[in-house]
């Protein structure tokens, strides 16, 4: 999962109950949560649902529905528009991939934060904050306008 704009492992889950804990403080304080995955819509929605997080999810982008995948900035984009915000305002992508997650979020103008796990290419800019679970990216977004 990815957050776009203020205001997604195994490592502690997004479903996780540290984590779950995190996501409900990331949407009391106002942040605008969005999730950008490749794969097939329905088996992402479905990941999605069995996280018990949709709820407070703002707007999904799905690259199975639109036969663009990250970091295809398109998809980004796409994510913003359905969470209601832009891109030119800013926001964080939370990631383990590094092209996909971290090379295209700062493609597309986010701060990003990397879930350490497969291994970082060769050329590609570091991401801004590196953790080793989702509960610690919640907590530096938590930190954050």
């Amino acid at each position: 999962m990815a957050g776009v704009r203020r205001p997604r492992s195994r490592r502690p889950s997004p479903a996780d109950p540290r984590s779950s804990r995190a996501w409900l403080r990331l949407r009391a304080a106002a942040w605008t949560i969005g999730v950008i995955t490749n794969g097939a819509g329905d088996i992402q929605r479905a990941k999605l649902a069995a996280t018990g997080l949709a709820d407070l999810v703002d707007g999904v982008a799905v690259s199975g529905d639109l036969e663009i995948r990250k970091p295809d900035l398109r998809l980004f984009e796409l994510a913003a528009t359905r969470c209601g915000v832009s891109l030119a305002d800013g926001g964080w992508m939370v990631g383990d991939n590094p092209a996909g997650d971290i090379g295209g979020g700062r493609q597309a103008g986010l701060r990003t934060i990397w879930l350490r796990g497969r291994p970082w290419p060769d050329g590609l800019p570091a991401a801004h904050h590196v953790v080793e679970d989702v509960t610690d990216a919640l907590a530096i977004l938590l930190t954050k306008e």
